[in-house]
């Protein structure tokens, strides 16, 4: 029986140990110039008025080829923490077969907005909703890494 309680009264000590060493770890916050996202916002801010570009694009450009989804993200952000408010996100858009892209926001009265807001920079849609990447669209002739 005293070697039953001795190991009880151990119990406690060792899940309190593992507990704790279970527990995560806080994470180091990255350097500013490691972020992705500040890549792809420096692409977007390069992009003119009257231009569209691609998710896909935009990565490629900001040397992060297949991070298309994460420039999304990085877009969808923004109204999240109100900075960088001078990148044009509207002017980036999902690509809709070879030579067209479209909104592909799922809140229609971002959608809404962003259509507004590119019709007032003279962008043009079809009827189906899409802009003519042959006559609308924007891509740099290098990538941009700003570094």
């Amino acid at each position: 029986m005293a070697r039953l309680s001795k190991q009880s009264s151990t119990l406690p000590h060792k899940i309190g140990k593992l507990q704790a060493s279970l527990k995560p770890k806080k994470a180091a916050p990255l350097p500013e110039s490691v972020s992705l996202w500040t890549d792809f916002y420096r692409v977007v801010r390069q992009i003119p008025r009257g231009r569209v570009c691609t998710y896909g694009a935009v990565a490629a450009m900001a040397s992060h080829p297949r991070s298309a989804r994460h420039v999304g993200y990085a877009l969808a952000a923004l109204k999240e923490t109100g900075k960088n408010a001078d990148v044009p996100w509207q002017r980036v858009l999902g690509s809709k077969g070879k030579n067209h892209v479209t909104i592909t926001i799922k809140d229609p009265v971002s959608g809404s907005i962003q259509r507004m807001l590119l019709e007032a920079e003279g962008v043009e849609f079809d009827p189906s909703g899409r802009v003519s990447i042959e006559r609308f669209g924007w891509f740099l002739k290098r990538p941009s890494t700003g570094r």
